[in-house]
């Protein structure tokens, strides 16, 4: 079931929907941050992986099953609510080496297209905000299907992933190994388990 498709570098009339079911998805929804999860993993002292999460985070989405391309996606975390299970590292992320969390306290992504990869698979591009520095971020995702729950709610679901180079975002800091290497790589998978509720239409 297609929910996103690659945006045409020429104006094209809005293709015909032929699953009712995708039609049926066309709407706005809201993140809940009670069933997603942010996360993050990065490689610590050339060895092992650290793994965090953002608990605080909020966003939009609006899917357009007439015409996919028109779907979005926006999405806002707050920093200061990282968390890799050791408060000391944690308050580290969140100083002047790092985020700089006082001053930024959010980082934020602003979907600018979509497209779709085939099947459940799509690819959705933005502008991924850390700091004061705004960069273009693709995010692979996979649809994971939509339910209604025990409560009513209309949901959709999503699980994602994207690769960054800290340093393209001013994320700079780091400590040289004796042995060689450095303390933390440049290299950050981001991940993302989304579920999204849909507004009731207003009328």
């Amino acid at each position: 079931m297609g929910l996103f498709t690659r945006k045409s570098a020429a104006p094209a009339a809005p293709a015909a929907v032929t699953d009712p079911a995708l039609a049926a998805l066309t709407g706005d929804y809201t993140i809940d941050p009670a069933h997603s999860s942010i996360g993050f993993t990065v490689r610590h002292a050339m060895v092992t992986n650290v793994r965090g999460t953002f608990a605080e985070h909020k966003g939009t989405l609006h899917l357009d099953g007439s015409d996919p391309s028109r779907s979005s996606a926006a999405l806002d975390v707050r920093i200061a609510s990282v968390d890799t299970g050791i408060k000391d590292r944690d308050a580290h992320l969140l100083g002047d080496d790092f985020f700089s969390a006082e001053r930024f306290p959010l980082m934020t992504f602003r979907s600018t297209a979509a497209e779709a990869l085939g099947g459940d698979r799509y690819r959705i591009t933005g502008d991924l905000t850390i700091k004061d520095v705004t960069r273009p971020l693709a995010i692979d995702l996979e649809f994971n299907g939509s339910a209604t729950d025990v409560y009513g709610n209309e949901r959709v679901g999503f699980e994602g992933s994207a690769e960054i180079l800290r340093s393209d975002w001013g994320l700079t800091w780091n400590a040289a190994l004796e042995a060689g290497g450095v303390m933390v790589s440049d290299k950050v998978k981001l991940t993302f388990d989304i579920s999204a509720v849909r507004v009731p239409a207003q009328g």
